[in-house]
């Protein structure tokens, strides 16, 4: 499929509104209101398939939209069971196992205005209800044995920890995900941080869930292109 430009999508989103109840169009409307990219979770070479869908899913439920996968040893892979179709609403930027990954992931999102916070029971760290929900941030997460690799906090600006009352040094990853995704947002929906997706973004993800949700969608879209000029 052609790449499409915002204006496109817009027309295609009022097209295939047709093609989906009403609840569903509902639906989705409200999910966009919740979404944010004010911040963002960044996962470093983790193995456990259990443990990238749920974080996966915690990130869907919660309304964290980007999820930024650095691959290293370990490929990719989920698990639906666990998953449960929320890897379909999420927008996941991969980076293949290559030199520079790690600093790759770390400039793109510098120049999106993110802060870069590793996740580090260090005593430096500060605790997560420390961390300032005003600025945009990437919390990075390492793989479940060794955590973050030395790489990946160095191209952190800052870093941050769980409070832990008892014996075991850490919590599992995907437990650490979802305590920090529930404390961050908690607050940043209190906050009077703007946090929401802008128009075009929300414009965009319209386009996307209707495209997921209407029967033949891209058939749909392809007889719409056919029989419409060229949108500017």
């Amino acid at each position: 499929m052609e790449d499409l430009n915002i204006n496109t999508k817009k027309a295609l989103a009022e097209y295939l509104r047709e093609f989906v109840t009403e609840e569903r169009n509902e639906r989705i409307l409200s999910v966009l209101e919740n979404r944010t990219r004010h911040f963002t979770v960044v996962l470093e070479d983790l193995f456990q398939t259990q443990n990238i869908s749920a974080v996966m899913r915690t990130c869907e439920c919660y309304g964290v939209q980007d999820l930024h996968i650095i691959e290293k040893e370990n490929l990719f892979q989920t698990h639906s069971a666990i998953t449960m179709g929320s890897d379909k609403w999420l927008t996941l930027n991969n980076y293949k196992n290559e030199p520079g990954n790690v600093q790759k992931c770390a400039d793109r999102l510098h120049a999106e205005g993110y802060t870069l916070v590793a996740t580090l029971p260090a005593e430096n760290s500060v605790f997560i209800q420390d961390l300032p929900v005003e600025e945009k941030t990437a919390f990075f997460f390492g793989t479940e044995l060794t955590g973050l690799s030395d790489e990946a906090k160095a191209v952190c600006d800052k870093a941050v920890k769980i409070p832990m009352y008892g014996f075991t040094e850490s919590f599992n990853i995907s437990n650490s995900v979802a305590i920090l995704i529930s404390n961050f947002m908690e607050r940043l929906h209190r906050s009077d941080v703007a946090w929401h997706l802008s128009e075009d973004e929300k414009a965009e993800l319209y386009y996307e869930w209707l495209r997921k949700s209407a029967r033949s969608a891209d058939e749909l879209v392809e007889r719409f292109l056919r029989t419409h000029e060229p949108i500017q």
